[in-house]
């Protein structure tokens, strides 16, 4: 069984500073890297990399970004037949701005992840027959995003909803489609409308997106922990202790950390401790695709930490 993940695949340009800049000031930053990003492409690889048969869909331009972009995929073991060349607009862009604490700020400029349309959908519907899940992220137009969960949804594959960038709101038909939503405190907060910032209020919040028929909801709340709440059961997940270098794909590598150990059987309590071990290890690393751990490292992360 194959993983699909459909979204964004984007150029992540980062800059290291002293402290995330305020508005109209100009810093000094310490360090400049280019790195392969995009919230879906960082899902396919993170679970690529811990041994999960994945399949990306999305799409490319034709420029030195997209070859480097499909290149990395690849050589992450990641299956981009499906990854569509678009010769009328370029690569998607992130400009990412990470501070000495780990913190970021970003800005996407979505290229051809902003025409990604409803023949990228067919794509999907064609790998849905041997797939076990399907990961999505809001980096690509809203209306493609609930096309596949619904074409999943049909099939009979689960749905995994990353609502990042995060949205005040989100069609009220696909929430019935989602069976596993993973908010940070930020992108549960605008879903809500309140504050999420720590168990209670991220307990709360999931209790509201259960009622608006989403299966599963966990809710990330960065070195705090984990809430994942279900209509039977609610429970906590500690953070691992590591030292944070750059939080950028620590979110991505949760999901495909998850999504992996979905597809290894493991209960949902496990799934949601992989996610949590694979996150807490991007953390440690500098740049999106780049600090997505292997499988040896993250056995070892979790024997390490275990018990």
């Amino acid at each position: 069984m194959t993983i699909i993940v459909f979204g964004s695949i984007n150029q992540d340009l980062v800059a290291t500073t002293p402290r995330l800049p305020k508005p109209g000031e100009t810093l000094l930053g310490h360090n400049f890297f280019t790195a392969p990003g995009g919230k879906g492409a960082n899902q396919a690889v993170a679970a690529a990399r811990l041994g999960i048969l994945t399949q990306m869909v999305g799409r490319v331009g034709k420029d030195n970004f997209g070859t480097e972009l499909l290149n990395n995929l690849q050589a992450s073991g990641v299956d981009t037949e499906n990854v569509f060349l678009d010769e009328t607009v370029n690569s998607g862009v992130a400009v990412i701005t990470v501070d000495d604490a780990g913190e970021n700020n970003i800005i996407v400029v979505p290229g051809a992840n902003g025409q990604v349309n409803q023949e990228d959908v067919e794509r999907v519907s064609y790998l849905l027959p041997t797939a076990k899940a399907l990961l999505l992220q809001l980096e690509i137009p809203m209306l493609v995003v609930l096309s596949a969960a619904k074409a999943a949804d049909n099939a009979g594959v689960r749905v995994i909803l990353d609502p990042a960038p995060a949205q005040s709101t989100l069609p009220d038909e696909l929430y019935s489609l989602i069976d596993i939503i993973t908010p940070n405190e930020i992108e549960a907060a605008q879903l809500v409308g309140f504050p999420v910032d720590g168990e209670e209020s991220a307990k709360k919040a999931a209790s509201i997106l259960l009622e608006k028929g989403v299966k599963c909801v966990i809710v990330k709340l960065g070195a705090k922990g984990v809430i994942c709440s279900t209509k039977q059961e609610t429970f906590f997940v500690p953070a691992f202790p590591v030292q944070a270098v750059d939080t950028t794909a620590a979110g991505d590598a949760f999901n495909g950390g998850l999504a992996a150990a979905l597809s290894n059987g493991l209960s949902l309590y496990n799934c949601v401790v992989w996610g949590a071990a694979a996150g807490a290890l991007a953390a440690t690393k500098q740049g999106a695709q780049p600090s997505l751990p292997d499988r040896v490292t993250f056995d070892e992360f979790l024997k390490r930490h275990s018990g």
